[in-house]
């Protein structure tokens, strides 16, 4: 049963499986999204520039049957002829084939987003073996695209039918006017049918994407071996252990740092310690908010007199804070009357800075348990 188990692709594919995946052009894909963009698209341009676009085209080919005798049998004046209505068609027809161009190259990436890969284009040997290609002319995927053409083929019909049976009085109208006005009016007609039957392709495209992008996180897969396997090969190594441990402590640091400017005093050994303390009613105790020694000492004492953070220098204090607190954690009960009178004294110090009090008295012994000393 356990075997049966871990054989079985019932998790989701991690980030680095689809990474990889995407690495080697193995994406979401819809043909008929392709398909029903560029048609639509297509109707759309006919409707909006068609009749435009038809005109010029008329008016250069006008122009190529208005030459002259002299011109015809002039090698020099029919080049110059032939380049006028290349540039002038070229004009004409640039921005229909600009657009499908931009159609053919967004729609793809609608689903499964932007993906190129050498590794896609590359030859595979399996699709040269005939065996394998024999496998996947009779297989479960030529089945359900042959199920998918059936079933694109019946509602485009179906559409196609009731629409064109809707217009049938509109056909028989036709030739009733000029020929010109009849041609325009047939072609206008033409177009319109046209998107509409296009259009008729988006209910297969609502069906289709969901499918894809469903059948590609199914194709993606993975056993729980797999994942376990995964985790063990990318967390295991000693370059990712240490890249996370090192980015973990930068952003401890960081925090830190920035707590300093809310501390309500920094007790130093001048030399070597600093631990940054804050209170308030809302706190049961004062916290350690942050502390460090040597360099990271300094640091903290650097910050404390930029923001005006009183700084008291208690070696023994400092020490037995440092050692018994965590970051972000209460002092210890022992510690409580030490800590009270060095903030006893620096909010009386900042009172006699502002002239509302006199000067404190400076203290001189504070009393420190034995088990806490260090």
């Amino acid at each position: 049963m356990a075997e049966s188990d871990a054989g079985e692709r019932s998790e989701d594919p991690t980030a680095k499986k689809q990474k990889e995946s995407k690495d080697k052009g193995q994406v979401a894909r819809s043909k008929e999204l392709n398909a029903a963009a560029l048609l639509i698209a297509a109707g759309l341009v006919f409707i909006s520039i068609g009749q435009y676009s038809a005109s010029g085209i008329m008016v250069v080919l006008k122009e190529n049957f208005i030459l002259s005798r002299t011109e015809i049998y002039d090698t020099a004046s029919m080049l110059i002829a032939l380049g006028h209505s290349l540039e002038k068609s070229f004009l004409l027809l640039a921005p229909i084939f600009g657009l499908f161009m931009l159609v053919a190259l967004v729609a793809p990436i609608a689903v499964g987003g932007f993906s190129f890969s050498m590794k896609a284009a590359a030859p595979k040997k399996n699709k040269l073996s005939p065996a394998k290609g024999f496998k996947r002319m009779f297989g479960p995927t030529a089945a359900m695209e042959l199920i998918k053409s059936i079933g694109k083929f019946a509602v485009v019909a179906t559409f196609a039918l009731t629409y064109l049976r809707g217009q049938f009085d509109v056909f028989m109208g036709l030739g009733q006017g000029g020929i010109q006005s009849e041609v325009i009016n047939g072609l206008t007609i033409l177009t319109q049918s046209f998107l509409m039957i296009a259009s008729s392709l988006i209910l297969i495209v609502a069906i289709d994407v969901p499918f894809q992008i469903w059948n590609h996180k199914r194709q993606l897969k993975m056993t729980k071996q797999e994942v376990k396997d995964e985790m063990k090969d990318t967390e295991g190594k000693p370059e990712v252990k240490g890249r996370i441990r090192q980015q973990q402590r930068e952003v401890s640091y960081r925090r830190m740092m920035a707590a300093v400017p809310e501390a309500d005093v920094v007790i130093t050994n001048p030399e070597h310690f600093s631990v940054a303390l804050k209170y308030s009613d809302q706190l049961i105790a004062p916290i350690v908010v942050a502390k460090g020694v040597d360099e990271t000492a300094m640091k903290i004492r650097e910050i404390a007199r930029a923001h005006e953070v009183p700084i008291f220098a208690a070696p023994p204090l400092a020490r037995a804070v440092f050692y018994s607190t965590k970051l972000d954690h209460p002092i210890p009960e022992g510690l409580y009357l030490a800590v009270a009178q060095v903030l006893a004294y620096v909010y009386q110090l900042k009172e006699f800075r502002k002239g509302k009090a006199g000067k404190p008295v400076k203290i001189q012994d504070l009393d420190i348990p034995d088990d806490l000393q260090r």
